[in-house]
């Protein structure tokens, strides 16, 4: 989205924020912290001791054990969105930062424990999605021409790749754990759907079909399942993921088949953008809102 649509969908949000985790086989859901200001998009730490969330433009890192919360020293990129991972080994952290010069978001690397952003992607808008296993690689949404297509790139910059060119938008591009292939949600069927394809862009398939419109597919650490969220069908046009909405958060295998529900909840925009998954593949963390009285 753009800097402008960010900003008055952060400013109209005049709800609390309450980070949980579910269980995704039980259901089961527990309550973090509860925030009276906007959170989002926890990503969580391949040691399962921190969950790493923007707010407010900048990135913060939660100690689960004793509920500490510092700020990530960001540098310059004090805009950041709610796109953003953690490398594979979990040293370096990929931000999604609107620039000064033209507002518009870029990606840049960092060292997790904060450091001088450098940058990845010289054009924008760049929305930061997914890190290949290898690490050598970022998986991004940019709209290019008009367009929005899922592209990748190498983590020391250049040339971007476009692996997707369909009418409509595609999102949310995520590498499974092997690196053979990248999910992804995309409005070329008509509602937004689930797909997958070839880490190259080829034989894109597509794997959750629902009357409903699904975002953000999350890959399990260990490559089985794959979460998302989902909105109602009527309740928002297909492109849209907007915040302060009754929405699902649902479970299916990699390999396809139905979908199971696994909680739901108020929120959307900011629950579960980037990838939250636990490291022992039980566990998701995300967040859901609260509207001030």
């Amino acid at each position: 989205m753009d800097i402008e649509t960010l900003r008055k969908w952060i400013a109209e949000r005049d709800t609390y924020s309450v980070l949980e985790t579910v269980d995704v086989h039980t259901g089961e859901r527990t309550v973090i912290r509860e925030f009276d200001y906007v959170i989002e998009a926890p990503n969580w730490t391949g040691d399962g001791r921190f969950l790493i969330y923007n707010s407010r433009g900048r990135m913060f890192s939660y100690e689960l054990d004793t509920g500490e919360i510092k700020v990530i020293d960001t540098g310059f990129a004090t805009d950041c969105n709610n796109d953003h991972v953690l490398s594979p080994d979990n040293s370096q952290l990929a931000i999604s930062h609107h620039t000064n010069e033209d507002a518009q978001s870029r990606i840049y690397i960092l060292p997790l424990a904060g450091g001088t952003p450098k940058l990845v992607t010289e054009k924008g808008p760049s929305y930061l999605h997914g890190w290949s296993p290898d690490g050598q690689r970022l998986a991004y949404c940019a709209e290019r021409g008009g367009q929005y297509d899922i592209y990748t790139i190498s983590v020391n910059g250049g040339p971007e790749t476009q692996l997707t060119n369909k009418p409509g938008l595609d999102d949310g591009p995520e590498y499974s754990p092997d690196g053979k292939h990248i999910w992804f949600n995309s409005t070329r069927s008509g509602l937004m759907q689930i797909w997958r394809m070839d880490a190259d862009g080829a034989n894109p398939t597509h794997m959750v079909q629902e009357e409903a419109n699904c975002w953000f597919p999350h890959v399990s650490p260990d490559g089985r399942f794959v979460a998302y969220i989902a909105y109602r069908k009527g309740d928002v046009e297909p492109g849209d993921h907007p915040p302060n909405k009754h929405v699902e958060l649902r479970l299916v295998s990699a390999e396809g088949g139905a979908s199971k529900l696994i909680v739901k909840l108020f929120g959307g925009q900011g629950t579960i953008n980037v990838n939250s998954w636990s490291p022992d593949n039980r566990t998701l963390a995300f967040v859901s809102y609260r509207l001030k009285p």
